[in-house]
């Protein structure tokens, strides 16, 4: 992981605290094209009940509208929190390219755990799990504290709502 890479998911990082203030679950993504230019950023939009609301799934549904195969075949998906088992088929199927994420789904789980919260619906699989060929980095230690306080101040967003 280079200097570039921490950049990018340091702005993933922000988009997931943007998430978390608009009362949506904290997860924030990027997608950047070969050449470095990002293309496309979001962030978690569940807060009206669809869980389905994920960055990467957005990511996944703009690359099939805007870019040919080879350019998604080039791209980096950057994520604050590594793709649920949802959103790596989605990015398994419109062929994106390599995924770099600041957290990982074990990190994600253990926390959880810590925090009291209950297990949710789907299966907490990493992206190897999901796809058949992937090329992966993460997590970067740098962010893991950051990241742990966004899901923890979620956790006790959710309990007294």
């Amino acid at each position: 992981m280079n200097d570039q890479d921490r950049r990018h998911l340091t702005r993933c990082v922000e988009l997931a605290e943007t998430a978390l203030h608009t009362g949506n679950d904290p997860f924030g993504s990027l997608l950047v094209s070969g050449a470095g230019e990002v293309l496309f950023e979001d962030h978690n939009r569940t807060a009206d009940g669809d869980a389905t609301q994920h960055p990467e799934i957005a990511i996944a549904r703009w690359a099939a509208a805007h870019l040919p195969p080879e350019e998604r075949q080039r791209a980096t998906v950057y994520t604050s929190g590594e793709h649920c088992a949802m959103c790596s088929a989605a990015h398994g199927w419109v062929g994106l390219g390599r995924i770099v994420y600041a957290s990982s789904t074990q990190q994600l789980t253990a926390w959880m755990e810590e925090f009291g919260a209950p297990p949710g619906p789907v299966r907490p699989l990493s992206i190897q799990d999901v796809l058949r060929e992937a090329t992966v980095e993460g997590p970067e230690p740098s962010l893991s504290a950051r990241i742990r306080e966004l899901q923890h101040q979620n956790i006790r967003r959710q309990a007294n709502a």
